[in-house]
């Protein structure tokens, strides 16, 4: 079994924090079946699609690999197919990680009861209050750390001058397309920080002003008791790995079942594509090399038999110095 393999890969003793994302495959049909239906696309896309749950290590290698009908929330995919994992390989005490997507008070309830501890990003609505006070007085500085302890759970806010800079620039090039709504020059569809009555349209002040105090502050949510709250914070933002694996997948690696045409044929292409990855992100991890670049180095390397007096004659392909070099790597790494 792929997974199982996998599991079995990255040493289940190990394995004490797991990392959980979901993204989008849409395919090309007229019309839409049980299993392939229209939903909120990552790729910006209207045909039927399926959501897609991947599950990795702290690593980034993948663990497990489920499919959802193209509709269903992401916040209810996320304990499926944790309690999956769990029963599968009898394991105990994980943690997960997940962006703001999968934060909704059913699932850290959920999650809390089926005995899982877990990290996940907090969407921010409003200044939370405690930051409020302390604005009064004065400005937060880089990397600071203010910490709310609720009912249960612990929500701890950061905040960056690196991300405020970010923050603010985009907030810039927001008001300035919607300044270009208001004069008419641009359509005010889609455009944040525009307020549109039947007779005019105006800048939202307010909106804008909520957004800057906003700047440079990301939540984490958690339940875990003992890890600091700097910790917490790094645990979170190895979701990296996950975007990675899942750019991989559809980029590298052609994910995408163009052909199939049911379930069970879509989800068996699913399981090559995890066992791909994993080969992948295997041969990643032991040369240092992406799976696109290795690919290239390996594509010319070919050998044949050529007849020569009646005789066949293994040709042995030409290896350069690099190649034989991360060949080495990858045979003695595993």
């Amino acid at each position: 079994m792929i997974s199982q393999a996998c599991l079995e890969h990255v040493q289940r003793t190990d394995l004490t924090l797991v990392l959980y994302d979901v993204t989008t495959l849409y395919f090309e049909v007229q019309k839409e079946d049980e299993y392939r239906k229209p939903g909120m696309s990552k790729e910006r896309r209207l045909e039927p699609q399926i959501i897609m749950g991947l599950l990795v290590d702290r690593n980034g290698f993948p663990l497990e690999l489920h499919s959802f009908e193209g509709n269903k929330a992401e916040t209810k995919t996320i304990l499926p197919v944790m309690e999956a994992f769990q029963s599968l390989h009898g394991l105990n005490k994980i943690t997960v990680v997940a962006d703001a997507a999968m934060l909704s008070a059913a699932n850290l309830e959920a999650l809390t009861k089926a005995g899982y501890t877990y990290i996940v990003g907090s969407r921010l609505q409003k200044v939370p209050y405690d930051i409020a006070e302390f604005q009064k007085s004065g400005e937060l500085s880089d990397q600071q750390v203010i910490t709310m302890q609720q009912d249960g759970y612990r929500v701890i806010y950061q905040y960056r001058t690196k991300r405020a800079a970010l923050d603010l620039r985009n907030i810039e090039k927001q008001v300035a397309k919607a300044k270009k709504a208001v004069s008419g020059q641009t359509p005010s569809n889609k455009t944040k920080f525009l307020s549109v009555k039947a007779s005019s349209k105006q800048l939202n002040q307010k909106l804008i002003d909520k957004a800057k105090a906003l700047a440079g502050i990301k939540g984490y949510v958690t339940n875990l008791v003992d890890i600091p709250d700097m910790e917490v914070i790094a645990y979170y933002h190895q979701l990296f790995h996950v975007e990675a694996t899942f750019r991989m997948a559809k980029s590298d690696l052609r994910a995408r079942p163009i052909y199939h045409q049911n379930r069970n044929a879509i989800e068996a292409h699913l399981t090559l594509v995890l066992a791909a990855l994993a080969i992948s992100k295997n041969i990643e991890q032991q040369t240092g090399l992406s799976i696109k670049q290795f690919v290239k180095l390996v594509r010319p390397l070919r050998s044949g038999i050529v007849k020569f007096n009646g005789k066949d004659i293994l040709a042995e392909p030409e290896v350069p110095e690099t190649a034989a070099i991360m060949l080495k790597k990858l045979s003695s790494g595993h």
